[in-house]
């Protein structure tokens, strides 16, 4: 595997999101489509589809061996054993909304899971990625390393999710146990909120109902940071569904003892 020639593909694939997904934020053009039956909303904008087609022509050039899983165009299988799992826009309802809170995910991932990530978020130009051990963000305020705030106790805790309603009743319910315990509970952010557990500002990102996709870029970040990032089981998270990341192993065995109980 070829480290290097790994981590130079993927800015480059971020490099070309951003190019790609900037014309579309803020526009006054923009719309949206539902891609949910009627009475549930899940959008998709033209901008989630250009900004995959462009990142997924640089690895047509860059990496044509690897496999990719886009949200918007689903799997292409490949040779090496190697897949690039994409998300062009996480937080399609931030991005319809005016709000620089979305991101755009890129992670390589192995039949054990991502070994490398990019949270890149291109309108403040702040790109968080790891792998392999070592984490760094870039930004506005220059360069710097990744840590996670390690163990705090709950009481200490600042937890996220992005949706109040965090799916089914049951799995809202046993968010609202855990973030009774905490010190402050806060909402939305999408794959942001990820950033800021890597970045050493937040314990504990708590979410439901997630696809490979949304989660993959963030596991490599955040454990790359020192980070844990698991199922409401403890188990790995990479297939998506039910997600803890956590910033110590306080917060994320006090989340996993309320957590693991809900069916």
């Amino acid at each position: 595997m070829d480290k290097t020639d790994i981590v130079r593909t993927a800015h480059a694939v971020a490099d070309a999101a951003r190019g790609a997904v900037l014309p579309f934020f803020r526009s006054a053009d923009l719309t949206a489509e539902n891609k949910l039956p009627e009475g549930r909303f899940d959008p998709v904008t033209e901008g989630d589809r250009a900004t995959e087609r462009a990142m997924r022509e640089v690895l047509g050039r860059l990496r044509p061996q690897d496999g990719i899983l886009g949200e918007e165009y689903g799997a292409v299988e490949g040779t090496s054993g190697l897949t690039w799992v994409l998300d062009p826009i996480d937080g399609t309802r931030a991005f319809m909304s005016g709000s620089p809170t979305w991101g755009v995910l890129i992670a390589v991932s192995d039949a054990s899971g991502p070994i490398y990530g990019i949270i890149d978020q291109p309108y403040i130009g702040e790109r968080f990625e790891g792998g392999w051990g070592a984490a760094r963000m870039v930004g506005p305020m220059g360069t710097r390393d990744l840590r996670v705030l390690g163990a705090r106790s709950l009481s200490e805790a600042i937890v996220f999710t992005t949706f109040p309603e965090l799916g089914s009743p049951a799995e809202a319910a046993g968010f609202a146990d855990v973030a009774s315990h905490a010190k402050l509970t806060r909402y939305g952010l999408d794959c942001y909120a990820y950033s800021l557990v890597a970045a050493g500002h937040v314990d504990l990102v708590i979410e439901a109902g997630l696809a490979p996709y949304d989660i993959q870029a963030p596991i490599a970040v955040i454990e790359a940071a020192g980070g844990i990032v698991t199922n409401w089981q403890g188990g790995p998270a990479h297939h998506g569904g039910r997600v803890i990341a956590a910033a110590g192993h306080a917060q994320h065995e006090a989340a996993l003892e309320i957590l693991s109980q809900v069916v």
